[in-house]
Parts: C-alpha cells; sequence; structure tokens
C-alpha cells in the first residue's frame, strides 16, 4: 500500500511510520520542515516537504495513495484555535477529494462527540463533520484520550511547590494513553480495509485517578510524598495566565480539565470503552522521570 502521513516525525507520527514501513508499505511523510527530510528517509520513507495550508501541495501528495493519515497539529501562534481546526480540516477534505482517496484515518479526540465545553477538543468535534461531508471516503476517527506527554507540564510546578494540582478532584478518574498506543492503532486502521464510512475507535493504555496518577509519579522521581491538590477553575485559568498564556488559551485548557472532571468528556469513552493498550501509567513514569531529572 502507499499511505500518505501527516504530522512529519512527531510523538505519533513517528512510531507511526517505522511500523509502517516495518511492513513493507510505501510510505510519504508530510513536513514543513526542510531539516526533517533526512531523518524521515532514515525510517524508509519519502519525505513531502510542503505546508498543510497549500492545498495543491496536499493534493499532489495524496495522489496515487491507498489511505491517509490526518493530524492537525497544535498551532499556537493561532489566536483562534477553532477557526485553526476548521481551515485545515477543509483544506485536508478539498485534497482527499480532489486526489480520490477512498480510505483516511484522522487523529481526533475523545470528547469530540461534544459540541461545547471542551476548549480546544472542539476542533476535533467541527473536524470531524467537515470530513463526514466525504460521502464515499471510509473515514476512521482515531479518539485518544489525555496522552501522557501533557503531565510534562507539571514537572515545573513539581519542583517550584512540591505539589500537583489543577481543576481536577483527588478521585476523578483519568483516562491515559501512550503515543505508541495510539501510533498502533493507527497502522491496523489504515493496514487493514474497512467496508464502514465512519468509524470512531477509541484509545487509551491505562486508567488512574488524579491521586493514583501523582502516586506512581512521585514514587518514579524519589518524591514518594508527592500529593494532588485540587483547585477551582478561577484559579487554575488566573496560574495560566500569569504563565504568559494568552486568555482564550487558558479558558480552552480550563475547561478541557473540568469537562474531564465532570465526566461529560469521557461519557462517549465509557459507552465504547477500548481494550486497554501496552503501555501502562507505571511505565511511563520512566519517561517522566528522566525528563524531570533533566529538567
Amino acid at each position: 500500500m502507499k499511505i500518505v502521513v501527516t504530522g512529519s516525525l512527531g510523538n505519533i507520527s513517528k512510531p507511526l511510520t517505522k511500523i509502517l514501513t516495518a511492513n513493507t508499505h510505501q510510505v510519504v511523510v508530510i513536513s514543513s520542515s526542510t531539516d526533517r527530510r533526512e531523518d524521515i528517509e532514515k525510517t524508509g520513507a519519502t519525505a513531502a516537504i510542503g505546508s498543510i495550508d497549500d492545498v495543491a501541495f496536499l493534493n499532489a501528495s495524496f495522489q496515487g495513495a491507498d489511505a491517509v493519515y490526518l493530524m492537525i497539529p497544535p498551532n499556537f501562534k493561532e489566536f483562534n484555535s477553532l477557526a485553526y481546526y476548521k481551515r485545515i480540516a477543509e483544506n485536508y477534505r478539498k485534497a482527499i477529494q480532489n486526489s480520490g482517496v477512498e480510505q483516511i484515518v484522522f487523529l481526533s479526540s475523545w470528547g469530540a462527540h461534544l459540541d461545547r465545553g471542551t476548549g480546544t477538543i472542539l476542533g476535533s468535534h467541527h473536524a470531524e463533520l467537515i470530513l463526514n461531508e466525504l460521502d464515499a471516503v471510509h473515514k476512521t476517527y482515531i479518539r485518544p484520550v489525555s496522552i501522557y506527554y501533557n503531565l510534562l507540564n507539571y514537572i515545573e510546578m513539581i519542583k517550584n511547590t512540591g505539589i500537583i494540582g489543577s481543576n481536577f478532584k483527588r478521585d476523578d478518574k483519568i483516562a491515559w494513553v501512550h503515543p505508541e498506543d495510539i501510533a498502533q492503532a493507527v497502522s491496523e486502521e489504515l493496514m487493514q480495509s474497512t467496508d464502514e464510512i465512519i468509524k470512531i475507535r477509541y484509545v487509551a493504555s491505562d486508567e488512574k485517578t488524579a491521586a493514583e496518577t501523582t502516586h506512581i509519579l512521585g514514587q518514579a522521581i524519589d518524591r514518594p510524598d508527592l500529593d494532588w491538590v485540587p483547585f477551582s477553575d478561577a484559579d487554575v485559568e488566573k496560574s495560566f495566565k500569569e504563565r504568559g498564556l494568552p486568555e482564550t488559551f487558558a479558558q480552552d485548557l480550563v475547561a478541557i480539565n473540568a469537562s474531564i472532571s465532570s465526566g461529560r468528556m469521557g461519557e462517549d469513552y465509557e459507552k465504547n470503552k477500548p481494550k486497554l493498550g501496552n503501555i501502562k501509567l507505571e511505565q511511563y513514569a520512566k519517561e517522566f522521570a528522566k525528563a524531570y531529572h533533566n529538567h
């Protein structure tokens, strides 16, 4: 198969590309950076250097592909994240339609079933709606839960205050996933044909409460007394702003956490719960500890 992978050699696209090339597929990796060309080619893939804002470039890159993996990379230079998600999803829709690709796998998110109250994840909701306009294309929406590497954002807080805290309660259950488990799920969907026009697949590696998550991380970094401290939405938003985040981003991040805490984010996940992946929190904690000690 000829498979096109967006997302350059990011946290998910890199292990995905390695899986696909190991299975002898012809892989094209899209990247906006010419500096990535050599690293892409070392994986056995072909590099296509250009912008996902360039529909003509996407048209050319998708030509002849049996399947395409689509993801919308975070772009903190975009003030309006929802408009950004809609724009890139529309670019993808046009390029898929123009190039005649018949199978796509899109990296969405848990919470994408909701049309409000999910912060930046609202972009995934609208992206799915836009891609649904591709009537004859087989579409798989990968909806990962909270990704482990988001925990790295707490390193500075741990070092400065000796705690982890946000607008979760101690006993709130959080579903976590490792990028490699996401890559495995994406590869499975890309490498198999499907009769389904729309398929939704949730991906998770582990489930822990906020307190359990904190305890496991604390053990890994030799801080067994590390504790989870709940804060109000207002206090967390204020903290984000003090760290220099634009107001809209601060509000979006607070909304994501509040939606997880209330259970709304995971309500459809709970109804369609997948088999958990291979990489548990205890295993990821070793990666976290390395980043913590190198910080």
